[in-house]
């Protein structure tokens, strides 16, 4: 883990990694409930930096600042802001909504992070393709989202579904908390002949192929009145205007809750149990994890796997 000690109160220059980085208002509460601080958000981005930074690497980020807490108003930013250190990188990506190219920030630093923290930018929403290869994803993605009464424990039931669909394709895939009530379940690809043409329509059949063989648990389509106590299968998530929360963000919760990479065992002990709890994780938590088990994310980033097409 990053070492560097961020101080707990005012305002500060912190030197990390040779850059010289203007840390303010540091005792502003920013999880009320948790009494978790803005030095505290900081100091778990700059701990968790070693496995968070692979996870970002090269991919346009979307801000999402919470300039006076969880409890209070937030704003998403796309473009990065243009009073921002010179050592902060940026990358230009085409926007069809806005008809123009985009400035987004990329993070590919301790610094950068501690500096978004310092933003209050609680959560990471980052693509799921690199740039400059704007259009290739570099993983399909299930963003798995409870309909109360339905919980996490339901959706490790669909997560565990689409295990065994994808085992039987010869695919592997891995799970992670949503750090909010859901769970994204992400199967890598690493290859350099995908693109969103292919991975949306394929996550879509799949989703609805479930919704078939389980109309009680899953369903597909996005109206929030389907979704009573059953499980939707996000299958959206799989294009260039999309953005998903990345593995060890925060979330802007209660409590410092964080988007937690999970090992089967896990989810299948939280659907056994059928207790939500136990896939619950704040940032002190996350941390331990690190350390005992190293990223459980790490082969998300490698593994290299191809899409059967549909006619196969």
């Amino acid at each position: 883990m990053a070492t560097t000690t961020i101080p707990h109160e005012g305002t500060q220059l912190v030197e990390i990694d040779g850059h010289q980085v203007k840390l303010s208002k540091l005792d502003k509460v920013l999880y009320p409930e948790a009494g978790f601080t803005k030095a505290d958000v900081v100091d778990y981005l700059v701990r968790i930096a070693p496995v968070l930074l692979p996870h970002l690497e090269d991919r346009a980020l979307t801000l999402k600042r919470y300039p006076n807490g969880v409890d209070e108003k937030f704003f998403y930013e796309k473009n990065c802001p243009k009073h921002r250190p010179d050592w902060v990188q940026t990358v230009q990506v085409w926007s069809e909504g806005n008809q123009r190219e985009m400035s987004y920030c990329k993070v590919e630093d301790v610094a950068t992070l501690a500096w978004l923290g310092n933003l209050a930018d609680l959560e990471l929403h980052a693509q799921l393709a690199k740039e400059p290869e704007h259009m290739r994803p570099t993983v399909l993605a299930f963003d798995l989202d409870p309909g109360p009464p339905a919980t996490i424990v339901e959706c490790g039931r669909v997560a565990l579904m689409l295990r065994e669909t994808f085992g039987e394709l010869g695919l592997e895939m891995f799970p992670k908390t949503s750090g909010s009530k859901g769970m994204q379940v992400y199967v890598p690809l690493n290859t350099d002949d995908v693109t969103y043409d292919q991975t949306k329509p394929f996550a879509h059949a799949m989703a609805q192929v479930l919704e078939r063989q389980h109309p009680e648990l899953v369903v597909s389509k996005m109206k929030k009145d389907l979704r009573h106590g059953k499980v939707l299968i996000d299958w959206s998530q799989n294009d260039d205007s999309k953005t998903t929360v990345c593995p060890y963000s925060l979330r802007a919760k209660a409590q410092p809750t964080v988007s937690t990479p999970l090992a089967w065992e896990e989810v299948e002990a939280c659907v056994a149990a059928e207790d939500p709890d136990l896939l619950v994780f704040t940032a002190a938590d996350v941390l331990a994890r690190v350390e005992e088990h190293g990223d459980l994310f790490a082969p998300v980033l490698t593994l290299q796997q191809e899409l059967p097409s549909f006619g196969d």
